[in-house]
């Protein structure tokens, strides 16, 4: 009997420790960590991030962004939001900063490098000078879904680098709730089956050679809408896309 409570109690002890970081990095809990901020002339994003978002990761969600370090995932956390709030009560506040990945970055032990915008953002008014003076501050942060009160669907761009009929690369945008788009293929017609765009950088997914008709897409989506679901957007590219170009789909993420 001693020897089966025993076995019992490493067994629990055990099971704690495999689901210990589980419960530790729970989407609905807080995680504590360190963030600083970056250099910026007007406050904003920068349009040169890894995520590839360009102009569009300047000013997302009012210039309010982050580069990450392991949340960015080889670019599949890029577009992910995050609650980011810093710990001082002198100068902290309670609602802290909603933040979205647009770029990737180490700083000292920091898993977050915000734009100055989002960084004064965390502060009690009136109290941002003396919160920037810090540098780098103890935060605690937790995944929040995306909230993009004009754009309820999936939306992609056909990126500038793209050139027509040769080359497509797409940089997707707008991925509402807490998702991350992990996958994303085009339909092959003449050969009736569904073949894979490569991960180029961040969010831009390539393909040379792409289909020369309407071109339809398929993402594959994990988190809250499940774990490797493929959703089907049924107005598909035209036979003559542009680069520059953003397209919404019928996919809603909510």
């Amino acid at each position: 009997m001693e020897g089966s409570t025993k076995c019992g109690f490493l067994g629990y002890l055990f099971l704690l420790l495999v689901l210990l970081p589980v419960m530790c990095y729970s989407q609905d809990n807080f995680v504590y960590s360190r963030a600083t901020y970056y250099g910026s002339p007007d406050c904003y994003g920068t349009p040169s991030g890894a995520c590839g978002f360009g102009e569009f990761g300047r000013t997302v969600n009012d210039g309010n962004v982050a580069a990450v370090s392991y949340l960015y995932r080889n670019g599949s956390g890029c577009g992910a939001c995050y609650q980011v709030r810093c710990t001082n009560p002198k100068y902290c506040s309670g609602s802290g900063a909603i933040v979205v990945v647009t770029d990737h970055g180490e700083g000292d032990y920091t898993d977050f490098i915000l734009s100055p915008r989002a960084y004064a953002k965390m502060a009690h008014p009136n109290t941002a000078l003396q919160l920037f003076s810090y540098g780098v501050v103890d935060v605690e942060f937790r995944r929040v879904s995306c909230q993009y009160p004009y754009y309820s669907t999936l939306k992609f761009k056909v990126h500038e680098h793209s050139r027509f009929p040769d080359y497509l690369a797409i940089l997707i945008i707008y991925v509402a709730g807490k998702n991350d788009i992990t996958a994303v293929e085009l339909w092959q017609e003449d050969c009736k089956e569904w073949k894979g765009m490569r991960r180029s950088h961040g969010a831009v997914w390539d393909m040379a050679n792409p289909p020369k008709d309407n071109i339809k897409l398929r993402f594959q989506v994990s988190g809250s809408m499940g774990y490797g679901n493929w959703v089907v957007a049924n107005n598909a590219l035209p036979n003559y896309w542009k680069p520059g170009v953003a397209y919404d789909t019928d996919i809603n993420l909510y």
